[in-house]
């Protein structure tokens, strides 16, 4: 169980700030060093937003990666990078994405880099400050842009493939002594109504198994945040019972952006694990309130105890503009304190 009620925090991206964006897009006019140091300046001005907001949990928003999951690609031997999709014009959709052809046996003898992240975030984050979270993708998400061959017939066993590879990442971050661990599995939760739900968890929990009772596990679900966009049917009722038995401490699920209408379905999640409930929606430029925010943890508290809950954006912050991620965040973070002086509940 978590250290405080009413805990805050988020999914693990953050917008890059605007220059990061220009410098992404012309690297080869940059040095190592150049690299090294815009990397830092990054994640410094990320962190220094969450801390601003008072979060109970930051992360280094990934600003070292190109996307949530499709950086993690350039560390993976046995594939053939696309350079480019299919699709490159017209309203964004996830075919403009593309996808990799394999070419021989999935590694990555250096890692997925993430550990590299965490010790940054270690050496950028203030002393004393919030807790720190480091977030990977599952095998099952990060196998959604590969493309099967002999190898490697189908989904499944690409993901069985990486499931040992983001096995090594979950046993190097506990090794650096990161506590807090996201396991990302959107396309999980996002196909949950059309493919096997058990096979799901059983993936889940052998993924996980080298980081449980190591550190804190949580999960996040949601509907898909592409460009804004959500790809998966927007309800979790096609995960539960099943998605009940994966072994984790923290079990977000996206609720803002369908206004809470499945809010009772934290019932169960808390008699097992905490429940991280989106409170904003990372999909709309209104800016929600803390009066809003406020009367959405008190519509959660009617389904669970205060000690079991946690609350987040929908989604990762990455498709939003840093201004509204940083004017929900402070909202979120006042909202969730309105409600915390209304019990007595000291942060």
């Amino acid at each position: 169980m978590k250290e405080q009620p009413l805990r805050t925090s988020v999914i693990g991206s953050y917008p890059f700030p605007g220059w990061l964006e220009y410098v992404s897009q012309n690297l080869s006019d940059l040095g190592p060093a150049d690299i090294a140091e815009a990397q830092d300046d990054a994640v410094t001005a990320a962190v220094y937003d969450q801390v601003a907001a008072g979060l109970d949990v930051i992360t280094d928003g990934e600003q070292t990666r190109l996307d949530f999951n499709l950086s993690f690609y350039g560390f993976l031997e046995g594939i053939a990078l696309e350079s480019a999709p299919s699709r490159r014009f017209g309203p964004p959709a996830h075919d403009q994405r593309g996808k990799h052809a394999v070419t021989g046996e999935l590694r990555a003898p250096g890692g997925l880099g993430v550990v590299a992240e965490y010790n940054r975030l270690k050496r950028l984050a203030p002393a004393n400050g919030p807790a720190l979270k480091a977030s990977v993708p599952g095998p099952y998400t990060l196998s959604g842009r590969l493309l099967p061959n002999n190898q490697y017939p189908d989904r499944w066993a690409l993901s069985e493939a990486l499931l040992p590879i983001v096995q090594r990442e979950l046993t190097g971050l506990v090794e650096a002594g990161c506590r807090e661990i996201c396991i990302d599995e959107p396309s999980m939760s996002c196909y949950a109504y059309r493919e096997d739900a058990r096979r799901f968890v059983d993936i889940f929990n052998r993924t996980v198994e080298p980081a449980v009772g190591e550190a804190r596990i949580c999960t996040h679900l949601c509907f898909g945040n592409y460009k804004g966009r959500a790809v998966g049917q927007r309800s979790v009722a096609p995960m539960f019972p099943d998605f009940l038995d994966f072994h984790a401490d923290e079990m977000h699920l996206e609720m803002a952006t369908t206004v809470f209408k499945e809010i009772a379905s934290i019932e169960p999640i808390v008699e097992r694990m905490d429940a991280a409930i989106g409170i904003v929606d990372v999909k709309s430029y209104y800016i929600e309130s803390p009066e809003e925010i406020a009367e959405r943890v008190r519509l959660a508290l009617r389904h669970a105890p205060a000690e079991r809950l946690v609350f987040a954006p929908d989604c990762g912050l990455s498709q939003t503009a840093r201004w509204a991620a940083r004017r929900k965040l402070n909202n979120m973070v006042e909202g969730v304190e309105i409600v915390k002086r209304e019990r007595g509940i000291t942060s």
